[in-house]
């Protein structure tokens, strides 16, 4: 099992460890660049694949993990999405 898919795994068993680095990782790999201008303002983060389609999420500080509830959210939006 490659590295990405170790996390990919790791992200949907919803860990209270998931760094928001680990989460950019997965979603370059499956097509989402990270966008702080637009509509993304403070802390939040949009990430945006070539159809337009984007997540905004609050980039954690000072830490790096990411909430349980920001996770499962996100999981939710690439399951319906049918990017996991």
């Amino acid at each position: 099992m490659s590295q990405i898919e170790k996390l990919i795994e790791k992200l949907k068993s919803n860990p209270k460890d998931f760094k928001y680095s680990e989460l950019v990782k997965v979603m370059r790999h499956i097509g989402y660049i990270e966008d702080t201008g637009g509509k993304a303002t403070g802390s939040a983060v949009n990430f945006v694949n070539e159809d337009d389609e984007s997540i905004t999420i609050h980039k954690p500080h000072p830490g790096d993990e990411i909430p349980s509830p920001t996770l499962k959210r996100v999981v939710g939006y690439l399951t319906r999405k049918g990017k996991l």
